[in-house]
């Protein structure tokens, strides 16, 4: 006997889905006379019609901070690194003395080239050549 029929009217009926619409076998000719949705909702009472349980999913757990494109940091290989570290203060230092030193605009210039050119090592290899520019 098809009670396809029957099933999806059990399903808009319940507001479930056919798959969750179970018929007991021993009550189908009961079924098989309901017509109306207040038919159905009767047998839902008498338990001729059985549901079953929701299957839940696995919820995948948000990430609080999402990692955009801006929150990458992409490893800068160590001699680059190095070498900007040690520009950077060399470059603070050469600001901080160039009027102590009453240098002009051409001597600090060429300065920053040899800094560019890692000419320099250190501060204080920077501190030595300094002096004895004096």
């Amino acid at each position: 006997m098809n009670l396809r029929k029957k099933k999806e009217l059990a399903a808009k009926t319940l507001n479930v889905g056919k798959e969750r619409i179970i018929f007991v076998e021993s009550r189908l000719d009961e079924i098989k006379e309901a017509i109306t949705k207040q038919d159905i909702r009767d047998l839902v009472e008498r338990k001729a019609i059985l549901l079953k349980e929701k299957q839940g999913r696995k919820k995948v757990k948000k990430r609080k901070n999402a990692r955009g494109a801006g929150k990458i940091k992409k490893k800068i290989n160590v001699r680059k690194r190095n070498y900007v570290k040690v520009t950077r203060k060399l470059r603070k230092y050469l600001k901080a003395v160039k009027e102590k030193l009453g240098m002009g605009r051409e001597e600090v210039k060429e300065i920053r080239k040899a800094i560019r050119n890692k000419k320099f090592k250190s501060k204080a290899n920077l501190k030595e050549h300094l002096g004895e520019r004096k």
